[in-house]
């Protein structure tokens, strides 16, 4: 028996090892799915707000159909914001932020298309394009809290595959870190506004 007790304190060991590691990579697991899900939930709302963009610009377009520059700029940045497509497992910052400056241009473009807009005092009494805007406006809050929440699960799987000794086992199964979102460039000037 004393011949033994040494291997079977060897093989407990082992055993204690093997299931904090089997631990360690469900854990990991789990946060990275909360990741992909947080990730899965910024591209919601963007569709979301690629979605109301044809019915803003076609309402748009009945009451100042002359604009076609602003409009013909809104369609073609939608169209490129939605060709865009991320794989959240593999995702890099550079990705990221080809993704975040098509959004940013769709952005924009929507400024431009309301600023347009209230120029044109039918248009701006107009139900149907009052709904589309506190909608568009609702998405935008949407998107910033959804961009949020996957900087938050992020930031914590990140810190997790970081932390020692969780990242023995993060290295050993090819967990990798995710990107943020950042801000914007010149996101960090206040616009300039003249009357």
């Amino acid at each position: 028996m004393k011949k033994l007790l040494p291997w079977i304190v060897c093989l407990g060991i082992i055993a204690i090892i093997a299931l904090w590691a089997v631990n360690v990579y469900n854990g990991l697991v789990e946060q990275q799915e909360s990741v992909e899900n947080a990730w899965a939930q910024v591209e919601n709302q963007y569709q979301r707000r690629a979605d109301l963009v044809p019915n803003l610009v076609a309402t748009v377009k009945g009451y100042a159909s002359h604009e076609q520059e602003t409009l013909e700029g809104v369609i073609n940045a939608r169209a490129k914001a939605t060709q865009i497509t991320i794989d959240p497992t593999n995702a890099t910052p550079e990705q990221l932020a080809a993704y975040q400056a098509a959004q940013g241009e769709l952005s924009q473009a929507l400024g431009r298309l309301l600023a347009v807009a209230e120029n044109y005092p039918d248009l701006k009494a107009n139900e149907n394009f009052r709904d589309l805007q506190a909608q568009l406006e609702g998405t935008e809050n949407r998107i910033t809290t959804a961009r949020q929440m996957f900087n938050d699960e992020a930031r914590q799987y990140n810190t997790n595959i970081r932390r020692f000794p969780k990242n023995i086992i993060a290295g050993m199964f090819g967990f990798e870190k995710k990107p943020y979102f950042e801000a914007e460039e010149g996101a960090n000037k206040a616009p300039k506004v003249e009357f």
